[in-house]
């Protein structure tokens, strides 16, 4: 059977299989239907291997047909760690104490040698965090963090732990990662203490390690990610604080270094936006990197290897940005508690978007080995339900779906770059599987019927709750127009309208169907209403005597013109001028439409509006 270069894996509670991607879609045969619960399983870093973890020990197979390499009869595994080339897989136990009746812990870390078949080395390691030993990309160092110092041994002649090779001493160390490359370096963190600035520092690895051949001290950094570029000769560092110290964000305060391998550089990047950063990533050139970061909408930027902007996307809810593998494409995503909208750009062609689809409730999302297809899974206990794994090829469109009542873990296998063309382009989309096929006309997308919706202002429930409050004035113009005509019918801005209550006099709320009570007034109150009312009658006498007087009686009395906001005099004023402005508008897609210009279906259809504007123009008495 030719078994397909972009194979991935899956883990469920009690399963484990291996699926060859494009374009078959089959499982891979041979794996044993297992018993208990998987608690780990993974590749090595060269698709060489894959191992998985049972209660009674861990097996080693072979992805390429599913037979079995070895079995370790190490009893409750619970974690798994490849070297770079597969050649070592470290296992780590829970500890417990030693049978011996000393009173001390049993050696609970394995480094078993694949290709020997024997266990190479055994130490104690009681915290699983940091547990896993780094190795040189040629393995033949590795290294491990005691304390306040990292001590180094030589893989082909360490039975134990005992005489370190060489050892770097560095107070209150927290971290360190080893660089690729054929000239391995290793990058130190040392966290702001006591006053004292945190500290990322490189150091050539030798048998007498001295001085550091880069250094970069800074405040604000109780934590610090490490990531090195693919050739190891630039270092990005992401310092980051539990607490923000301006009080203005809850994610705490994080910012981004940057560190050449040989000193010659070292820097703080620059960003343009006040927020945290959610992500960052080289790409597979080592040339440059991507940075996700602000305040939502986020701001997506690349800056070269010395830190200088290249380009910068338009703000978008994203954060999650990868490479592919040929640094051809480049994702940029929302997943989390974002809606999952992914967009793809093509970077060859001056970050062209290509596509752009929806994969909501994402947990994992890679790029396969050949770059040509993308991996979306929702994964417990992230989510419960849902559970599934999806296959986008790189134009957006869905080719495969596989639905699980509860995944733990998916990924692609590891697969040299070499084994696979540089991409110039995207061939024809390919033939979707009918798993995808089924997805697709079982699952409408519903942004169809979001968009068929009729979209308006916001009122709050209150003045939407019958329809008399909905036929109230809702735009500004309207509300000007109505206090002025109610003032001019209640004869200007004189008297104040009925049953104005001046603030901080407010009538309580009453149970429905409970009638208030009547209001008792004082014999001031009274008097004082009775006084008002005879000087309004004598008042109201007077002016219309005024204007009898004064009207002649052949002329009939006309309504008082309203004032309307802005110094129209009229609604068919403003009404002709919206109108001369559809007019314009219409005679500048004709002069496009006369141009042979491509013309959107919506401005077709204002076009053939002209006659209706027209006709409107000509009842309110316009003329050209």
């Amino acid at each position: 059977m030719a078994t397909a270069l972009t194979q991935l894996y899956y883990r469920a509670p009690k399963l484990v299989g291996l699926i060859d991607a494009a374009p078959s879609y089959t499982e891979v045969p041979g794996i044993e239907k297992l018993s208990h619960d998987v608690r780990q399983a993974l590749y090595s870093p060269n698709g060489q291997y894959f191992a998985f973890t049972q209660p009674s020990g861990v097996t080693i197979l072979n992805p390429e047909d599913g037979s079995v390499v070895s079995k370790l009869d190490i009893q409750d595994p619970f974690d798994l760690h490849f070297s770079p080339k597969g050649s070592y897989l470290c296992i780590w136990q829970r500890p417990v104490k030693s049978e011996d009746g000393s009173g001390n812990y049993a050696d609970n870390v394995n480094i078993y040698n694949v290709k020997a078949g024997s266990i190479a080395v055994k130490y104690l390691a009681r915290d699983q965090s940091g547990w896993a030993p780094s190795f040189t990309s040629d393995e033949t160092v590795l290294a491990k963090l005691f304390k306040n110092e990292i001590r180094f041994y030589e893989v082909n002649n360490c039975s134990n732990l005992s005489r370190a090779w060489s050892v770097l001493k560095i107070d209150n160390v927290a971290s360190f990662q080893m660089s690729p490359g054929k000239n391995p370096t290793i990058a130190t963190f040392v966290p702001e203490k006591q006053g004292k600035p945190a500290n990322v520092s490189v150091w050539n690895i030798s048998t007498k390690i001295t001085q550091p051949v880069s250094s970069k001290t800074f405040f604000k950094a109780e934590r610090c990610s490490l990531k090195w570029n693919s050739l190891g000769t630039a270092l990005l560092a992401l310092a980051s604080t539990d607490v923000d110290a301006s009080n203005q964000s809850y994610y705490g305060e994080t910012t981004l270094y940057l560190l050449g391998i040989a000193g010659s550089y070292d820097s703080r990047i620059t960003l343009d936006r006040e927020g945290p950063i959610h992500d960052i990533t080289w790409s597979p050139t080592a040339r440059e990197f991507g940075v996700v970061y602000g305040y939502m909408p986020a701001q997506t930027s690349f800056f070269d290897a010395r830190g200088n902007l290249i380009y910068s996307l338009p703000p978008a809810p994203r954060n999650t940005v990868q490479f592919s593998p040929h640094a051809k494409y480049i994702l940029v995503a929302g997943f989390g508690n974002l809606q999952g909208t992914v967009d793809i750009y093509d970077r060859t062609q001056k970050f062209a978007k290509v596509a752009s689809f929806d994969a909501p409730n994402t947990s994992v999302c890679q790029w396969s080995p050949d770059g040509r297809f993308i991996l979306t899974a929702t994964t417990s206990p992230r989510l419960r339900v849902d559970n599934s794994i999806k296959i986008w090829y790189a134009s957006g469109k869905l080719v495969y779906f596989k639905e699980f009542k509860e995944v733990n873990s998916v990924n692609w296998r590891p697969r040299p770059l070499d084994l696979f063309p540089p991409l110039r382009g995207l061939d024809e989309n390919p033939a979707p599987h009918q798993s995808a096929i089924d997805y697709v006309l079982s699952h409408p997308k519903s942004s169809a019927e979001v968009s068929s919706k009729p979209k308006g202002a916001y009122r709050p429930p209150r003045a939407r709750a019958n329809g008399a409050s909905s036929a109230a004035p809702q735009t500004l113009y309207q509300r000007e127009l109505s206090a002025n005509l109610s003032n001019v019918s209640l004869g200007g801005n004189s008297g104040a309208p009925v049953g104005f209550k001046p603030p901080g006099i407010r009538t309580p709320k009453l149970p429905p169907g409970f009638t208030p009570p009547a209001e008792k007034e004082s014999k001031s109150a009274a008097k004082n209403r009775k006084k008002r009312e005879n000087k309004k009658a004598a008042k109201d006498d007077e002016s219309v005597a005024g204007a009898a007087q004064q009207q002649p009686p052949q002329q009939a009395a006309t309504a008082p013109e309203p004032l309307i906001a802005g110094g129209v005099q009229s609604i068919e004023d403003k009404k002709i001028r919206s109108l001369l402005k559809k007019l314009r508008a219409i005679e500048q897609l004709k002069l496009k439409q006369a141009n042979a210009e491509p013309l959107e279906e919506t401005q077709v259809l204002k076009i053939e509006t002209e006659g209706k504007v027209r006709a409107e123009l000509a009842q309110l008495g316009w003329t050209e």
